[in-house]
Parts: C-alpha cells; structure tokens; sequence
C-alpha cells in the first residue's frame, strides 16, 4: 500500500512537471528589438552594424585582423525593463566561434542580470546558452513574480550579434530603463589583450570589464582585441575620439613584446594625452603567469616586457604629467597558480583576482579626476 501511494506521488509530480513545462513553452511572447533600447560599452555611436566596436571609417585602414576582431561583441549590453515572469532572448551571431580552452556560452552566449531592489547591485539571473546554430531562441528564465525589474543582458565576448531581440510573455511590460544604471555619460575606456576581450571567462557577465562596470556603477568600454593590442594608432585616435571619458587604461603589455612597448606606447598615448589632458591613464603590467615560476625563458619574456612598460611610465612622470598611474603584475593572479585556464588567460577566478587588484586604483584615479 505505502508503495502504491509512493509510486502515486511520483506520477503526480511528473504530471505536474510535465503540465507546467508544456504551459511554460506554449505561452505567447512578445519580441521587441533589444537596438531601441540604451546600449552600453560602444566607443562611438556610429558602427558598421548595431552591435561591434570599431566606427566603420576604419575597415580598410586599421590591420585586417584587428577590423575582424571588432565584429567580435565583447563588452557591449543593453538596458531595459520589465515585469515578465519570464524572459526570452532570441539573437543571431555572425558566426559558430569555438576555442578549446572557453565555453560556448562565453565565446557566443548571452548572460541576463537583474538588479536588486534593495541594496541597488546587479545579479546574475541566467545565462542563454548558445545553440547548434547561428540562430538562437532560449528562455532564459521564468515562473517569475510579475514586478518590475531592471535587467542588462551581456554579449558574447568572441562572436559578434547581428541582432537580439528580448520576448516577454503577452500582456507584460517591457520599456526604457528607469534607472540610470551602469551610468552613461563617462564611460572607463580600457585597451588590451584577449585577457581584456574576456578570454577565457565562463560566461560573459564574467569578464572583467563587466565586473568592473558593476563594481564602479559606470559605463566601460572594451576595446581588447585577441592577440591584437599591438599599439596601433587608430586605435589611440578612436579612445582619443570617446566623449567625455573618465578614465583610460593601458592593458596591452600582453600582445608587446619590449621593443614594440619602447617603440609606441609613449606615441600611443600621447595621442590620447593631447586630446584629453585632464583625464586619467593607467597603465598596467604583464601579469606574472604560473608558468613563469617554472619557466625561465617566459619569466625573463615578462620581465623584460613590463620593465619597457615602467621606463615608459617613469619618462611621462619626469616630464611633467600629472594624472597618470602604474598597476604592478607580480601579485595580480594570487600566488596558488590556480586563476588561469591554460597558464595564461584568466578563469572566472582570474578575472575577480584582477578586478579586486585593479579597482583601488582605478577609484583613486576616478576620485582625483
């Protein structure tokens, strides 16, 4: 008898499980293009399409590979609200990008986060897992109360989105956001490697860049180009070109080797300096990978690489400039090894490592500013 009534309940929870699911994916949605609301992280409004990261003026001038690397949608998010119980994104990628060394969900998923109502910071509600296909229709997450929330969704951080739409369930809410939040207006402009693109986070809300941007409740924009930050000058004219930035950063030791750093950075930045005299540069050293402990050829790689990075920074402060500031990568990654996911690109734990290492200084040189 005791089985009977066990096996009873069983059957009624996968009924009831059953039931609600079928509800869940025969509701009806309403789709609205994610371009009508307020996007964030792009240097310059006008782009070759809606969502990359370099104005289309430079296809033909800048490298191939670094124009290539722009239709890459690292760093970009939109704004907006609603009171759904459930929310649908429905995107187009570029293309199918895979690494053997990151998730799909990072290299081409979407992350949604909501903010919380009480203490004002953002929280991860869900990732929207890629499809087999460049065409995507996930429910990101649902069985919601119907209040109104803000959200930001996050894009992939190595493949570039055509198009979003978000879909709310009929006879909901979806509207501008109420709340100014990242701010706009000021954005943190940060030039880099893979590591800065958002190699290897697991999901994109997890690259750095994006944490930063909700620790510092601020705008940031990512101009990190995989293998690519090799100091080109169009890229100094375009941060040069940003409207009212609050700060810059210098993460490009990576992708540069010594010669390459006493060759162009001093140019490159004071192509930045000249156009914005009054706002702050840091710049930001090599991190000291696990390997190195091991490895003395790359140990001495790096050595070498940030020594050129501080010569440069000491001759800018020996001649005068004022508002500029030096990050050490010793003790970026911790000492256990444990924050990368191949010796050199940063795990979702590198990438916290080197917010946490990074934001003293860049509030002090926001509170300077």
């Amino acid at each position: 008898m005791k089985r009977l009534v066990k096996i009873k309940a069983i059957l009624g929870f996968l009924l009831f499980s059953a039931v609600a699911a079928y509800a869940q994916e025969n509701k009806s949605y309403l789709y609205t293009d994610a371009s009508t609301f307020p996007i964030y992280g792009k240097a310059v409004p006008n782009t070759s399409a809606t969502y990359e990261r370099l104005p289309a003026s430079l296809e033909g001038i800048i490298r191939q590979d670094v124009w290539g690397l722009a239709h890459h949608s690292a760093g970009i998010s939109v704004r907006f609200r609603s009171n759904s119980p459930s929310i649908k994104l429905r995107w187009i990628s570029f293309g199918l990008a895979t690494m053997n060394h990151m998730t799909d969900t990072g290299t081409r998923g979407l992350d949604l986060y909501t903010q919380d109502p009480i203490d004002g910071h953002w929280r991860f509600a869900r990732s929207a897992r890629p499809q087999k296909d460049t065409l995507n229709d996930v429910m990101v997450i649902g069985n919601m109360e119907p209040v109104m929330r803000e959200y930001i969704v996050y894009f992939s951080l190595y493949e570039g989105v055509k198009k979003l739409e978000i879909g709310v369930e009929e006879g909901s809410v979806i509207d501008q956001p109420a709340l100014d939040s990242p701010k706009k207006g000021s954005p943190i402009v940060m030039y880099g490697t893979s590591i800065l693109q958002g190699g290897c986070a697991n999901r994109p809300g997890m690259a750095f860049t994006n944490i930063i941007s909700r620790e510092l409740d601020r705008e940031v924009v990512n101009l990190g180009f995989s293998g690519n930050a090799k100091l080109d000058y169009e890229i100094a004219e375009l941060m040069a070109s940003v409207e009212n930035p609050s700060l810059f950063v210098l993460d490009n030791v990576p992708n540069c080797n010594a010669s390459l750093i006493d060759e162009r950075e001093e140019k490159f930045f004071r192509i930045i300096r000249d156009a914005h005299p009054d706002v702050p540069v840091v710049f930001i050293e090599n991190p000291n990978y696990p390997h190195t402990v091991f490895d003395q050829k790359a140990a001495a790689d790096v050595a070498a690489r940030n020594a050129s990075m501080r010569a440069v920074y000491e001759k800018l402060k020996k001649a005068g400039e004022k508002r500029i500031y030096y990050i050490k990568g010793d003790k970026m990654l911790g000492t256990d090894g444990e924050a990368t996911v191949d010796g050199v690109h940063f795990t979702d734990l590198g990438m916290v490592r080197y917010t946490e290492y990074v934001l003293p200084t860049l509030k002090k040189a926001l509170r300077k500013r």
